[in-house]
């Protein structure tokens, strides 16, 4: 059987992006997988050895997640796929659309309107009537990034009535590379600031309002509270469960869209009978387990093409024409030049939108807690160096072991001289490469996944001391680079 394993999963499978299994059953496939690749356990089993629940498993296009079917026989599938958590349709016609035919009689196109748009007026399936319904569209985006600079770009210039653009942060070099909405003169302005600016350059007739601000608990059903459908083109696990639950609990669909490296995700959630994103994935993976496209990186056409086809979807919601991704989840691997229509479904036993909801309000997931990167005061505490210790230690010749838990990419832009390198995976039977009367300083690219490298060494029975680099190579990396005959 062939096994494709998603790009997220593929450092506990010797970076193999498919592999040739034998076994006719689930059951039999993953047992044969974890046996070819041991570190493969800890990617796809909890401790208790469940499957993970960020872990889906489709045997061609159907989903074999549930326990109950890895024993039924596989008997006409090609290709199994293992796809975790990174990110049914509508009949043609008018009747499908989100936009009432109310509104979209109050709206009126003129002779500029009608050049404008002369392209959607020539097809059939949108017409004057489609693109009055695009006009009187209000529609919320969240995030200016990566995904949202194709998703707005692509609905200014289709006649959005009205773009509601939400972010906190400002505008980077490193962001130039893929948000294309932004230029080198917006670089330490508000992203929302700068995407405004790029709306009203391409229909200055769009109502935009900039929210620079974060999405929390208190403020997000308000913020999207009288809009017609929500974006999510965030680039964190948090955020996207945040968005989810306000889109659920206010009865908004919600396109989903997300990327990593050369792979994407989306889905339209929330829409008639269709799942929600705790339908499919019911938590999010622990950190260090699956990278956010932050710390892995994304060749940068991806954004372009997952956040079109999020546009896409939206424009077909609003006119009300086409099949949706509606149950549906469109995977993009434009390395292996491969994409899948999976088939996933409402869950009966969601907290959210099942039959007995517990989650009533949104709540600030706190992701660190849930993932155990906070203390317990029953454990050791983590200690942490700040970056300046480090270099003080570093160039004073101190006895102390440095290993970097990052990916070969990260290492590749910042390496970190003379550490030791040692995956997350791999530290429990590979701790008899540090010494016990040593200080041992982890570093990763932020801290975090750092701080789960200690925990599991603890875990395995190291007792030696052990610290984590405060920032990780976010922060150590001014240090390196203000100090040119440094020890890097």
């Amino acid at each position: 059987m062939k096994v494709i394993i998603s790009a997220t999963l593929r450092t506990f499978f010797g970076r193999t992006a498919e592999t040739e299994i034998q076994g006719n059953t689930i059951q039999e496939i993953l047992k044969n997988l974890t046996e070819e690749y041991p570190d493969a356990k800890k990617g796809l089993y909890d401790a208790d050895g469940n499957l993970r629940s960020f872990l889906r498993i489709f045997a061609g296009s159907e989903d074999y997640t549930d326990p109950a079917k890895h024993d039924t026989p596989l008997d006409s599938v090609q290709e199994v796929l293992l796809l975790p958590f990174v990110a049914g349709g509508a009949p043609e016609g008018g009747n499908g659309s989100i936009i009432s035919d109310e509104r979209r009689k109050a709206v009126a196109l003129d002779d500029k309107d009608i050049e404008r748009f002369n392209k959607h007026l020539l097809l059939r399936e949108i017409g004057v009537k489609g693109q009055k319904r695009i006009r009187a569209a209000k529609v919320v985006i969240v995030g200016a990034g990566a995904l949202g600079s194709p998703v707005i770009q692509y609905l200014a210039a289709a006649g959005i009535g009205t773009l509601k653009i939400i972010d906190f942060d400002e505008v980077s070099l490193g962001n130039l590379q893929s948000q294309v909405i932004h230029s080198s003169r917006d670089v330490k302005r508000p992203k929302t600031a700068s995407a405004r600016d790029t709306v009203r350059n391409i229909d200055r007739n769009i109502e935009v309002i900039p929210e620079n601000t974060q999405l929390t608990a208190e403020n997000a059903i308000s913020l999207i509270e009288g809009y017609d459908l929500v974006i999510d083109c965030t680039d964190n696990y948090k955020t996207r469960y945040l968005i989810n639950d306000a889109c659920i609990l206010s009865g908004i669909p919600l396109i989903f869209g997300s990327i990593y490296q050369f792979e994407g995700q989306v889905s339209v959630l929330g829409y008639g009978d269709g799942p929600c994103l705790r339908c499919i994935y019911p938590e999010p993976p622990a950190p260090g387990l699956v990278p956010a496209c932050a710390e892995g990186g994304t060749i940068s056409p991806l954004s372009g093409i997952v956040g079109s086809i999020q546009a896409n979807e939206a424009l077909k919601l609003i006119i009300g024409i086409g099949e949706h991704l509606s149950g549906k989840l469109l995977t993009v691997d434009t390395l292996g030049l491969r994409s899948h229509v999976l088939t996933v479904k409402h869950s009966c036993s969601c907290p959210l939108c099942g039959d007995n909801p517990t989650i009533t309000a949104p709540e600030d997931f706190d992701y660190e807690e849930f993932c155990g990167l906070k203390e317990d005061e029953n454990e050791t505490p983590v200690e942490g160096l700040t970056p300046e210790e480090l270099s003080y230690r570093i160039e004073h010749g101190d006895p102390i072991i440095i290993v970097d838990v990052r990916e070969p990419h990260e290492r590749a832009i910042v390496r970190f001289p003379g550490a030791l390198v040692i995956p997350i995976g791999q530290l429990a039977r590979r701790q008899k490469e540090l010494n016990p009367e040593q200080d041992t300083i982890f570093i990763c690219k932020e801290g975090k996944r750092s701080i789960l490298a200690i925990n599991t060494l603890r875990e395995a029975g190291y007792k030696g001391p052990l610290y984590n680099l405060k920032g990780g190579m976010d922060k150590m990396k001014d240090i390196i680079f203000s100090n040119e005959g440094g020890w890097l």
